[in-house]
């Protein structure tokens, strides 16, 4: 199993130490997300600081693009990387694509599988394998004149990976991405009753085998080295997942444990902008089904447990409370970086 993550950065001209860093660790790979900064600029960076990690979005928000903006800046970080590039897309909800992005929503699941094939319609007529015409319900790329044609790529494609959020997009990530990034709010019961079969399904109507798609879990660690920074690392993830809980997407993990009543009662908290109070009403049956909660020295063997016949990728993260050494230890205990 490789071993990512995903990082946190307030200071952009910083990230291409902090991924050397990473990179120096023991990781195999590391993503940078879309919050508050733009999730490509780090990556540029920190594809000439690094020459082994492979880097990533998990992930930008496609929905806030086109398949011509993504295939550009796909091709130029897979340039930069020399081909270690994922470019990771995300849906998001619809109150930000339509209100914070003004950009179209409609049919998710049918627009991001979309989006994917007209990025690789566009790379294939750069690369001379066919003429640019991609006519669909959605987006339409019908235009490439040689001023605004970079040519063939000289490295390996990026890759394309989908976040799955709920079965359906789950079945697009596996049907058209190279990748399916598994969000941390997830359980090993949820991951064999809701996403193992998702993929299944995307996979059949491909005609493509597992060995043709890569999983990656991400897992939220809730850990410390003594009582009482575990203590203050649940208190953390407790608010996280709080978090994730009120939101409708989640609610189907939520479901198949019979936790079904938690999510009305944190929607409508947070709707409410109660966020301290959501956070007692999550118990900690939930932290330890959801996060890997545990002594440094144990995660490892905790995150084995729950991915075993899971993923072929971890990526480890508590991106709201970092740990100022990177995990590395766990990184170690993990094997990464082919320890």
């Amino acid at each position: 199993m490789q071993v990512f993550t995903t990082t946190p950065f307030d200071d952009i001209a910083a990230a291409g130490e902090l991924f050397a860093e990473l990179e120096a660790c023991g990781y195999d790979g590391a993503f940078s997300y879309e919050t508050k900064h733009d999730p490509f600029l780090p990556l540029a960076l920190a594809s000439r600081t690094t020459t082994r990690l492979r880097l990533g979005t998990a992930i930008a928000i496609a929905f806030a693009r086109t398949p011509m903006t993504l295939a550009n800046v796909g091709y130029d970080l897979a340039h930069l990387s020399d081909g270690r590039f994922t470019l990771g897309l995300g849906t998001q909800v619809r109150p930000h694509i339509e209100r914070r992005y003004s950009m179209p929503w409609s049919r998710p699941a049918a627009r991001m599988r979309e989006l994917v094939l007209g990025i690789r319609a566009i790379w294939d007529a750069w690369d001379g394998i066919a003429p640019l015409h991609f006519e669909g319900e959605f987006y339409r790329h019908t235009l490439m004149t040689p001023a605004f044609d970079p040519g063939p790529h000289r490295v390996p494609r990026a890759r394309l990976h989908v976040a799955a959020v709920g079965p359906r997009l789950t079945e697009v990530a596996a049907e058209v991405g190279d990748g399916v990034i598994v969000h941390p709010f997830s359980t090993r019961r949820s991951l064999l009753e809701l996403t193992l079969p998702a993929v299944s399904r995307g996979l059949a109507a491909a005609g493509r085998d597992r060995a043709d798609l890569e999983v990656i879990v991400v897992c939220l660690l809730a850990t410390g080295a003594t009582g009482a920074e575990l203590d203050r690392s649940i208190g953390v993830v407790r608010k996280q997942l709080a978090f994730y809980a009120s939101t409708p997407a989640y609610a189907r993990v939520l479901e198949v444990h019979g936790w079904d009543g938690l999510h009305p009662q944190l929607n409508r908290l947070s709707k409410e902008g109660r966020w301290d109070e959501m956070a007692e009403l999550v118990p900690d049956e939930l932290i330890e089904a959801v996060a890997v909660v545990g002594r440094r020295d144990a995660v490892p063997g905790l995150v084995r447990e729950k991915l075993a016949g899971v993923a072929d990728t971890v990526s480890i993260e508590c991106t709201r409370q970092p740990d100022p050494a990177h995990f590395a230890d766990i990184v170690a205990g993990l094997g990464g970086g082919g320890r």
